[in-house]
């Protein structure tokens, strides 16, 4: 991996594959609890010692067989359902379009490269990272199939969210799953710089550790089924006034309107950004026809930003509206309120290569860690199975 700045974490090459491994979870009482962090914290080399004594006291529990894991959870009224199973990460192609995993937004080396380490140091995933794609047709019908019978596990957690877990071990499912993932490509919706510790790991594995190293704990989510939603992430410009953002826009044909709060805000939507200082309010129409693989986000960074008179000293990020405006100072920090993407904006983007800028989408929800946990050590058990 290049050891300078943000840079585009490797493809895997086809054919997608998701394999059963053994899982941990957490007890109910200690998912979505904060103090559970204090599992893998330093020293990294202690996790293991720390998970055998969560284990004797029933804080973890570890499941008797290899499986996939149908895992559905409930967030803020929002139910998503996954297939949770270990990526297959030994493969690498440098075309897009013959990878499996495409990634969508840009990592920093040494981030990627410190998460390696830890995993290194650790021998645990401690949560899967969440794929999501188009299921071909059929593949709904089998999960359906699957919740037909009773969960493993049906709980509340510490956090509040609900969630359901069955263990998948036919045989034969477990062969037409693996037959209708092949040909696909799915979308890194969240855990970018995890795949890219994955990936980093699998190329620098030690001898005797490859079983361990060529998978990454993942869920893959189908768009089509239940869906994970986009929300927009807006922007904060320390250091850049409304004057000289106008200057910017206009130098690149965006259109700017002065107005209201309630007007501003009232047009917030694809190709219409609202930009704020706290105390004056414009909307900023955009063409993205020359662009529209990396939409308004790419408009922004690609071409606004870089006509600044000043760069902003730092670009902060914000989900909620609020959130930005807080941190908006007239004639010093400028919100930028921007609308979300579409999943399949994304995915053409991700597909030709086209990274969009960093933190330009969230996908939401997510669940909380700590439900499937993969322990590299058992890599010797799923040795059999692959």
């Amino acid at each position: 991996m290049d050891d300078t700045g943000v840079v585009r974490a490797p493809y895997l090459g086809r054919p997608l594959r998701l394999e059963p491994f053994r899982a941990l979870s957490l007890a109910p009482s200690r998912i979505g609890d904060p103090t559970s962090a204090r599992l893998y914290s330093r020293p990294y080399r202690g996790v293991a010692s720390r998970i055998s004594s969560w284990l004797a006291r029933g804080d973890l529990r570890e499941h008797r067989t290899l499986a996939l894991y149908l895992h559905e959870y409930t967030a803020a009224g929002i139910t998503v359902r996954g297939v949770v199973g270990i990526l297959d990460v030994s493969h690498r192609t440098d075309e897009p379009g013959e990878a499996a995993v495409l990634p969508h937004e840009g990592v920093r080396t040494a981030q990627a490269e410190q998460l390696a380490s830890r995993m290194r140091q650790m021998r645990v995933h401690p949560a899967p990272i969440l794929l999501t794609y188009h299921a071909p047709d059929g593949v709904a019908e089998l999960l359906d199939r699957v919740q037909s019978g009773p969960p493993e596990e049906q709980y509340d957690d510490h956090g509040g969210q609900h969630h359901r877990v069955w263990a998948i071990t036919d045989e034969s499912l477990i062969g037409r799953l693996r037959e209708a993932w092949a040909s696909q490509q799915a979308l890194i919706a969240d855990g970018h710089h995890r795949y890219a510790a994955y990936a980093e790991l699998q190329g620098h594995a030690e001898p005797g550790d490859t079983t361990a190293t060529d998978f990454g704990l993942a869920m893959l989510i189908d768009q089509d089924d239940t869906p994970l939603q986009l929300g927009a992430i807006h922007r904060v410009l320390a250091g850049v006034n409304l004057r000289d953002l106008r200057a910017a826009a206009e130098a690149v044909g965006a259109e700017w309107t002065a107005g209201s709060r309630d007007a501003a805000l009232g047009r917030l939507g694809p190709g219409v950004m609202v930009v704020s200082d706290g105390r004056g309010w414009a909307t900023l129409d955009v063409d993205t026809t020359d662009s529209p693989i990396t939409g308004d986000v790419g408009y922004l960074h690609d071409r606004v930003l870089p006509e600044l008179r000043r760069q902003p000293s730092r670009v902060m990020h914000a989900h909620q509206v609020d959130a930005a405006l807080k941190r908006a100072r007239p004639g010093r920090d400028i919100a930028v309120l921007l609308a979300a993407p579409t999943f399949d904006t994304i995915l053409s983007s991700a597909s030709i290569g086209q990274l969009l800028p960093e933190k330009a989408t969230s996908f939401q929800p997510k669940p909380h860690p700590g439900v499937l946990i993969r322990l590299l050590d058992a890599a010797r058990l799923e040795k059999s199975r692959h």
